[in-house]
């Protein structure tokens, strides 16, 4: 993706390097990857999902660590996330402004290790994610490692692209009070309608994905795509539980399988209206 030298959002809060103290979770073994990439892209739904496997698997220890300086590649990073966030901020102004709304700009936080949030406390194991409480996205950058060297994405800036505007696409949903209508219809449905509901949530977050690149296209490297397809193959819920415990139960899916989320960011991007997102209507 071309970047360098284009504009970078002043919404970003770079934490990462500073002194953190008190009690640090840390994760271990095949359940602490589970945590992870259940919680991948899951804005509030998977932040009620982490404190519940997190306890089972995890040990919290007292450290103390000192603040450091960035690396230059750790630098270069977080100029390229600012950047797109920065995009997601412009494109969005503008889509919302198409459709005669007026969109209310969102904050990302990069962090190490832990972080504190109005949706409660979260460890690099939640993966990214979006804060409905705050509306601010937390993003972990180890994260990206992982999904490359442990469940087969390419590597590649784009990949750390879809991320942030899958994530920024909850933000949408937020706004537009998508979120609310689905959460309450959620507490009078079973657990498997409640899925249904939480993977159409998800899926409109890839669709939103997809548009933001269309609307983007013009600063876009011929293999970005590809980039962020690899990324949503890798976190389908039939590959992650593939991976992680042998089977797939499609009932338990609560953010769509592999290619339902290759499926809606490319029909976001093909497309680019943001009318053709009713993920809810082909759910049912």
């Amino acid at each position: 993706m071309k970047w360098i030298g284009r504009r970078q959002s002043e919404n970003v809060e770079d934490r990462r390097g500073m002194s953190t103290g008190g009690k640090a979770v840390v994760g271990g073994g095949a359940l602490g990857i589970i945590i992870l990439l259940l919680n991948l892209f899951g804005g509030e739904n998977a932040q009620m999902l982490t404190p519940m496997l997190e306890q089972m698997n995890q040990q919290q220890t007292t450290t103390q660590s000192d603040s450091r300086e960035l690396t230059q590649e750790e630098q270069e990073v977080g100029g390229f996330v600012k950047t797109v966030f920065a995009d997601t901020e412009d494109i969005w102004a503008q889509i919302f402004s198409e459709n005669n709304i007026e969109y209310r700009q969102p904050k990302m936080i990069l962090f190490t290790d832990a972080v504190e949030t109005a949706c409660g406390s979260a460890s690099a194991a939640s993966g990214p994610f979006y804060c409905p409480g705050d509306e601010k996205v937390y993003m972990d950058l180890a994260f990206f490692q992982e999904l490359q060297t442990r469940f087969g994405a390419k590597g590649g800036d784009f990949a750390i692209a879809y991320v942030i505007a899958h994530e920024v696409g909850h933000h949408i949903q937020t706004v537009l009070g998508t979120s609310n209508k689905v959460r309450q219809l959620q507490q009078s449905r079973s657990e498997v309608e409640a899925n249904k509901l939480s993977v159409a949530l998800e899926l409109q977050a890839d669709f939103y994905a997809g548009l933001w690149a269309k609307y983007n296209q013009q600063n876009l490297d011929m293999d970005d795509l590809d980039e962020a397809l690899s990324a949503a193959q890798a976190v389908g819920d039939d590959a992650i539980q593939s991976r992680t415990q042998g089977q797939v139960v499609p009932e338990s899916f609560t953010h769509g399988t592999s290619e339902q989320r290759k499926y809606w960011f490319m029909k976001g991007y093909t497309t680019g209206d943001i009318r053709q997102g009713d993920t809810f209507a082909e759910m049912n």
